[in-house]
């Protein structure tokens, strides 16, 4: 069996080396049109500044490499030009000799990827992006020897964060222009706002719901005319998936602009497979397609896609889109749907906020973790979760991507066992707080609003309390509302209207002990999710 695979990183290597494990007699060739093959390229951004420091630590496989311990044929650049289904070839183009020859196959993997988004903004050109190896090396050497030693990036994605972060390592001005009105736009904003204090602390300036005009050559004019400073520009606006080749072959496009496949990564031609970024992905929540542009993603795909071609019965999984970013010593992480994702498919929905400790308070050195977890009304399935912190948001954001596969609900969580000592965890940990205060909502034992609910609530009438401390009231405070610390509450009844009251503390914790007291005094009252520190970090989103 003859196997032909476009595209050598992700995708592409893994379904190259995993076929080979599986069949030692398959003909395996692989056409990559960049320098390397099987590179790191999520490590990109930290080569730029150093963080990574040798290069060669990129470069996972060499074509040598692989035909020594695999038999397997990796060309680079060679670029496929032109996919014939009927004669089951592909025209490849050798991009150092200019010779174009063709291959014959018996099953075609795409692993085309994505390309950089082109924005239609005068002077583009001058641009620079971060794909692949060769990227990251002229990436380095402009910012070494640009006399301007000032940037501006394009976008405030994953790679414009990403970059960012590392400019401002070698103490270059660093200017982040986005286009909506928060980082991170996969994220709900209250999420993320954190991140973006870190970022802004560390010399970074960025501009929301700013856009780029057009560009000269030392600076970057935005629409409404102000000017950025840039003696390099980054475009850093997404991917689109890089399925030229597929288009002209005439295989399915998914909805999404992806390349359509089933279950078996197979698009609508039964022997041409595909996997990677150029490929739509069905989303394990939603059921609809989607661009989940990850590298575990790929991966997993092109692993399976050898055991389909091998024989074996397997299925993908549908994707969770399961991120983590740090930056500066400050993580956000996401699974599942975020609360805008949420409302924007129509998918019912309860949401708590959280702010535990990332371990025991006792132990040196705690830190607090923040959590977002969405869960559905009527099940209690979680459908989604976000955590921002110094420590801790990775392992968390993982046990719930676990829970969602396993298909948990969020009382579940709260008899999760997991691993406990003071230095890492505390007895009860912030899955397991999630769990009861998720219980305590879905079962309607703490009815709740949510901090952007609040203004539209006090505008038709209701009463506000908050009932921390007197000195933590003085210190900060939702404007114009009433403090009844709870440990007097039940002696100051007469201060509380019966209809439309919310509470609120720091955290929630005291605000869900409050809800307690007035509804047992015939109150109808609600608690402000998340407390003042959830208010507080949607507060300072709305008034960047």
């Amino acid at each position: 069996m003859k196997v032909v695979i476009i595209g050598g990183v992700a995708a592409g290597m893994s379904a190259a080396a995993r076929l080979r494990r599986l069949d030692e007699s398959a003909e395996i060739t692989v056409y990559e049109m960049g320098e390397h093959v099987s590179y790191a390229n999520c490590g990109l951004p930290y080569f730029v500044s150093d963080v990574i420091s040798r290069r060669d630590n990129l470069l996972l496989q060499t074509p040598d490499a692989l035909w020594n311990r695999f038999r397997i044929r990796a060309k680079v650049q060679h670029m496929a030009t032109s996919i014939n289904r009927e004669a089951k070839t592909v025209e490849v183009k050798n991009l150092t000799s200019g010779e174009v020859t063709a291959d014959s196959y018996d099953k075609l993997v795409i692993a085309t990827g994505a390309r950089p988004r082109k924005l239609e903004v005068p002077g583009i050109e001058r641009a620079l992006w971060l794909r692949n190896v060769t990227d990251a090396d002229s990436v380095k050497e402009a910012l070494q020897n640009t006399p301007n030693k000032t940037v501006a990036i394009l976008g405030a994605g994953f790679i414009g964060i990403e970059l960012a972060e590392n400019i401002r390592h070698m103490d270059i001005p660093v200017t982040i222009i986005q286009r909506s009105n928060s980082i991170l736009g996969q994220f709900d904003p209250e999420m993320v706002q954190p991140l973006q204090a870190k970022l802004e602390k560390h010399g970074v300036q960025i501009l929301l719901n700013a856009e780029a005009d057009h560009i000269n050559k030392d600076h970057v004019i935005l629409k409404d005319g102000r000017k950025v400073e840039a003696g390099l520009v980054f475009t850093a606006a997404g991917v689109d998936p890089d399925n030229s080749l597929a288009k002209a072959a005439g295989l399915k496009i998914g909805t999404s602009g992806g390349l359509w496949v089933d279950e078996q990564q197979r698009t609508s031609d039964p022997d041409i497979f595909a996997a990677g970024d150029a490929v739509e992905k069905h989303g394990q929540l939603t059921g609809q397609h989607s661009l989940v542009p990850l590298a575990n993603l790929a991966n997993r795909h092109g692993r399976l896609i050898a055991d389909v071609i091998a024989g074996r019965e397997v299925k993908a999984h549908a994707a969770s889109g399961t991120v983590i970013l740090g930056a500066f010593g400050f993580a956000v992480g996401i699974t599942g749907l975020s609360e805008g994702a949420a409302n924007k498919a129509g998918i019912a929905h309860k949401i708590i906020h959280i702010h535990p400790n990332n371990h025991a308070g006792y132990y040196p050195g705690s830190k607090r973790l923040s959590m977002k977890v969405l869960f559905d009304p009527a099940t209690g399935k979680i459908l989604g979760a976000q955590a921002n912190g110094e420590d801790g948001v990775d392992k968390r954001i993982d046990v719930i991507a676990t829970a969602m596969h396993g298909g948990l609900t969020i009382e579940d969580l709260m008899d999760l066992e997991l691993a406990y000592a003071p230095q890492f965890g505390s007895a009860k940990d912030a899955i397991n707080i999630a769990g009861y205060v998720g219980n305590n909502v879905f079962n309607g034992t703490t009815p709740t609003l949510q901090w952007h609910e609040l203004e539209a609530a006090r505008a038709n009438g209701a009463q506000v309390i908050d009932v921390r401390s007197g000195g933590e009231h003085g210190f900060a405070n939702i404007p114009g509302t009433l403090n009844i610390p709870v440990e007097e509450l039940r002696d100051r009844l007469s201060e509380v209207q019966l209809e439309d009251v919310v509470v609120y503390c720091q955290v929630g914790q005291r605000g869900h002990i409050a809800t307690q007291i007035l509804k047992a005094n015939g109150a109808s009252v609600r608690n402000l999710d998340g407390g003042y520190l959830t208010w507080a970090e949607g507060e300072k989103w709305q008034s960047h």
